[in-house]
C-alpha cells in the first residue's frame, strides 16, 4: 500500500526505486530562512564543541585537573576531546551532520550522568538542554542520514 503511495507521489519510472529514493522523492522543500537557520546552528555547535574538543585532546592542564576530580583516566579526556573534535567537523558536513547530532546527544547524556554523580545539581541541566537543538539538527538532517546510510550498506555489500 505504502509503495502505491510513493508511486504517484513520484514520476513514472522503468526502474523501481529503493526506500532511500522513494523519501527523497516526497521530501518537502525548506524554506530559505530555515535552511539559513539551520546552517547557522550547525556552525555555532560545530564552533561550541570544536572549542571544547581542542583543550582535551591536547591535554590542557584545567582539562585534565576536571577530568582527574571526576575520577576519570587522562586517556578519556582524549578520547572524549578527539569525539568532539571530530563531531564539530562532521556536523559542517551535510551528509554526517545527522549523525553527528545524534552522537553529540548520547554525549551529552553521558556527560551529564558524569556530572551529577559527582558535582551534582544544576550543572547536570546543562548537558541535557543541549540535547533539544542537536535534536533539531538530525531531525532536519535526518534524509541526509538516510542517504549516508544507504551509501555504508553500498560499501560494506561491496567489501
Amino acid at each position: 500500500m505504502s509503495e502505491a503511495i510513493f508511486a504517484t507521489a513520484a514520476a513514472p519510472s522503468t526502474t523501481t526505486a529503493s526506500a532511500a529514493d522513494r523519501v527523497d522523492a516526497g521530501a518537502p522543500v525548506r524554506g530559505r530562512g530555515v535552511t539559513i537557520g539551520l546552517r547557522v546552528l550547525r556552525v555555532l555547535f560545530a564552533l561550541f564543541y570544536g572549542w571544547a574538543g581542542v583543550p582535551k585532546v591536547i591535554g590542557d592542564a584545567a582539562s585534565r585537573q576536571g577530568f582527574r576530580e571526576m575520577g576519570f583516566a587522562d586517556w578519556s579526556m582524549h578520547v572524549i576531546g578527539g569525539l568532539e573534535v571530530l563531531g564539530a567537523i562532521a556536523l559542517l558536513i551535510p551528509l554526517l551532520s545527522g549523525i553527528s547530532a545524534l552522537a553529540f546527544s548520547a554525549l551529552m547524556v553521558g556527560a551529564s550522568l558524569s556530572v551529577l554523580t559527582t558535582m551534582g545539581g544544576a550543572a547536570a541541566l546543562m548537558p541535557l538542554l543541549l540535547i533539544v537543538p542537536l535534536a533539531g539538527i538530525a531531525r532536519a538532517q535526518r534524509r541526509e542520514t538516510a542517504k549516508f546510510v544507504k551509501l555504508l550498506r553500498q560499501a560494506v555489500r561491496r567489501a
